[in-house]
């Protein structure tokens, strides 16, 4: 247990603030963004050439060093070190929220463990600006970001996400809108409700809104461009068996996986599989677990 008081004194140990950026439209930066770039010590950039236009337009001098996906665990002991030294570090991203489907998130994990102080800063996120305007319930939702680039892993995870009851959110490039929501309609019935954004903040923002076949001939027909942010509406059949022939023909143990990611306690998704498939609770307990599964792999 412990507890932080992010304005208090440090003794010289440095803070790390997460500033997050405009998702394109640059009036979006905040008064506190601006003031904090301009007074900390150094700035921890995705993409330092793409920041240093945000800063050249706000009259930004303060340095900066690369910070991304492909450098973190280099770059994570020589940023804690400057912290510790009392350096101000600022954290962006190229867009919106650090750590939201962008790098953040290890950075700071370390800070934590190191007993250095994580201020949050308020400001512009792609998943929130589309749920406010889609038309679609805005509460709960479910965050999910980008799915993964395997065509199998897509599936299963849309299988698992047509399930829920919540709105939910997911990022997507032009490139792979339509097949992403073709995807969806194999696991997913054709009335269900659905929103892609499109170049969200920016000249051409645009918000295509219908129903899921709606939608995959509108995806087929147009020539897609900038990010999207894709909203499914949520499974509206409060008493389903929350089971699609996708799940049906998963092992058992990724059935239980997908309950759990759905929201299922362990215990209720393993006795709930165990149910639906008419096998023996232990049975799906020791798959899942991977206790002695190899002759109960079905």
């Amino acid at each position: 247990m412990e507890t932080q008081q992010s304005f208090a004194d440090h003794a010289g140990i440095g803070t790390l603030y997460l500033v997050p950026t405009p998702i394109g439209n640059l009036q979006d930066m905040t008064y506190r963004a601006v003031a904090t770039l301009k007074t900390v010590d150094l700035i921890a950039a995705e993409d330092t050439r793409n920041t240093q236009k945000l800063l050249n337009h706000f009259e930004i001098t303060t340095k900066q060093i690369s910070f991304h996906e492909h450098n973190t665990q280099e770059r994570i002991p020589q940023l804690i070190e400057k912290l510790q030294t009392g350096v101000n570090l600022a954290q962006v991203s190229d867009a919106g929220m650090p750590s939201i489907s962008d790098p953040g998130k290890e950075l700071v994990a370390a800070c934590i463990a190191a007993n250095i102080p994580v201020v949050p800063l308020p400001g512009a996120n792609a998943g929130l600006t589309a749920l406010i305007a889609s038309g679609l319930v805005p509460q709960p939702f479910y965050f999910y970001g980008f799915l993964p680039r395997k065509k199998n892993e897509q599936k299963a995870d849309l299988a698992k996400l047509a399930r829920r009851h919540e709105t939910v959110v997911l990022y997507e490039s032009p490139f792979r809108v339509a097949k992403t929501l073709t995807l969806l309609a194999t696991v997913c019935e054709g009335t269900r409700p659905i929103v892609a954004c499109r170049e969200l903040t920016k000249r051409y923002e645009e918000f295509a809104r219908g129903t899921l076949a709606e939608m995959v001939t509108w995806a087929q027909d147009h020539q897609l461009k900038g990010e999207f942010v894709l909203l499914i509406g949520g499974n509206p059949d409060k008493d389903e068996p929350e089971t699609t022939d996708e799940l049906a023909q998963l092992p058992v143990k990724a059935q239980v996986e997908a309950l759990i990611a759905a929201g299922d306690k362990p215990n209720v998704a393993i006795k709930t599989i165990a149910k639906r498939r008419n096998i023996p609770r232990q049975s799906v307990y020791n798959q899942f677990h991977e206790l002695n599964t190899n002759d109960e792999e079905s």
